[in-house]
């Protein structure tokens, strides 16, 4: 017996420009995947008993998983909203700042708001919908934010807040 869980909240459709560019390339490269994966399968399934064929098996598993990201991909790409303007108020966190915080230990960190699609822990990009973001949203300079954590609440300040119409680190990898 499965154990009932919520619906999750829908995750907020915006996206940078550079994170949506990497999930069209995705969903090509899935597709051009999947053309292989088909011919191998087909050969597989050719080879006779499909009950104790791994290779079967396993082609129909990974045929299942291409399907599920490209129909997720299919769904989400044109709901999604390219945010690829400056805010009219640079002194402002919003979508796609870079932020520079202060802790109480006088520690600074650095993360960047992006979409739910395109967060990035190692890149310290946080999603929109996280509460770090949202706590962040619309705050300024100088201003103290207060964060909700596991661990319990802590406090930050608002040290710089940056825009960068191109990042050295927003270049798209590849994806092979």
């Amino acid at each position: 017996m499965a154990r009932y869980r919520p619906p999750q909240p829908p995750s907020s459709p915006y996206i940078t420009r550079v994170g949506y560019e990497r999930l069209r390339q995705e969903s090509e490269q899935l597709w051009t995947r999947r053309r292989e994966v088909v011919v191998a399968l087909s050969a597989a399934a050719a080879e006779g008993d499909r009950s104790e064929n791994a290779e079967y098996i396993y082609r129909k598993k990974e045929l299942r998983e291409l399907d599920r990201r490209i129909r997720y991909l299919q769904i989400r790409l044109p709901k999604l909203k390219v945010v690829d303007v400056q805010p009219s108020d640079p002194d402002r966190i919003f979508f796609g700042a870079w932020v520079t915080l202060e802790n109480e230990a006088g520690e600074e960190t650095r993360c960047r708001i992006v979409g739910a699609d395109e967060f990035d822990p190692k890149r310290h990009w946080i999603s929109v919908d996280s509460p770090m973001s949202k706590a962040l949203l619309k705050r300024t300079l100088d201003e103290e934010v207060e964060v909700q954590t596991p661990l319990g609440k802590v406090h930050y300040w608002v040290v710089d807040i940056a825009y960068h119409p191109e990042d050295s680190d927003d270049l798209l990898p590849d994806l092979t």
